[in-house]
C-alpha cells in the first residue's frame, strides 16, 4: 500500500473483505463479548472500548474506499485481501488493528484454515485514533508492527481529520505522507505492489469522542 502510502497499486484479481471474528474459537481468540476489545501485549491484557460511532463511520468510510480499487478490484487493480479487526496472533501477543491488508501474491491462501484469528503479518495496517488508544495506538503497538515486518502504516485521526501514511524503514518508520483538512486520499490504481493514492474530495467524519 506505498501509494496511498507512496504511488502506486497492486497488479491481480480482485480480493474478498470481512470483519475479524470475535468468536471463542478450538485454538483460542481473545476477543469474545466485543463489548471491548482486548489485546494481549507484552504479556499484559489491554481491554480497550469498544469504538464510538464517528470511529465506525470513519473505518467504514476507508474500508469503501479501498475495497473498491484494492480488494474487489471494480475500479482499480485489486490484489489485496482488507480485513477490518482482525485479531493477530504472533509469539505471545495479540494485536487487533482496526484495517489490516496482505497482498494476495504473498498469502493466497490467507482463509483456508478459517480460524478466528490469523497469525501471518499484515503488509499494511491501519489505526483510527481516539483519546482513549492513541498513546497504545502510537507507541507500542506501532513498534510491534514495526518489529513484525508490516510494510506500511497509516495513522487515521477523525476528531484531527488528518491521515499520516507511514513506509517501513530499516531503523524505524517514515512519514511518507500526510493529509490534513475534513478527507483521505482518493484512491486510484498504479504500480504492481503497491497502493496508490492522491488528494480526492474531502470527507468529513465529525469530531465526537470515543
Amino acid at each position: 500500500m506505498e501509494a496511498l502510502l507512496d504511488g502506486g497499486g497492486p497488479r491481480g484479481a480482485g480480493g474478498w473483505c470481512g470483519a475479524g471474528s470475535g468468536r471463542v474459537g478450538a485454538r483460542g481468540t481473545l476477543n469474545e463479548g466485543r463489548h471491548y476489545l482486548g489485546e494481549i501485549i507484552d504479556d499484559e491484557l489491554w481491554a480497550s472500548p469498544r469504538p464510538s460511532t464517528w470511529n465506525l463511520w470513519a473505518v467504514s468510510v476507508l474500508l469503501a474506499k479501498l475495497g473498491n480499487t484494492f480488494c474487489f478490484g471494480t475500479r482499480g487493480p485489486g490484489g489485496w485481501w482488507l480485513v477490518r479487526e482482525p485479531e493477530w496472533h504472533f509469539g505471545q501477543q495479540v494485536l487487533v488493528p482496526d484495517l489490516a491488508g496482505w497482498r494476495r501474491e504473498r498469502a493466497p491462501g490467507l482463509f483456508e484454515r478459517d480460524e478466528p484469528f490469523f497469525e501471518l503479518a499484515p503488509d499494511w495496517i491501519c489505526e483510527v485514533l481516539s483519546p482513549s488508544t492513541v498513546a497504545l495506538d502510537r507507541g507500542r503497538k506501532l513498534s510491534l508492527y514495526h518489529q513484525e515486518g508490516v510494510s506500511h502504516a497509516w495513522l487515521l485521526d477523525p476528531r484531527a481529520h488528518t491521515l499520516e501514511i507511514y513506509r517501513r524503514g530499516s531503523r524505524g518508520w517514515q512519514l511518507a505522507a500526510h493529509h490534513g483538512g475534513k478527507g483521505i486520499p482518493r484512491s486510484r490504481g498504479g504500480r504492481s505492489g503497491t497502493m496508490s493514492g492522491g488528494h480526492g474530495k474531502c470527507t468529513h467524519y465529525g469530531e465526537q469522542g470515543r
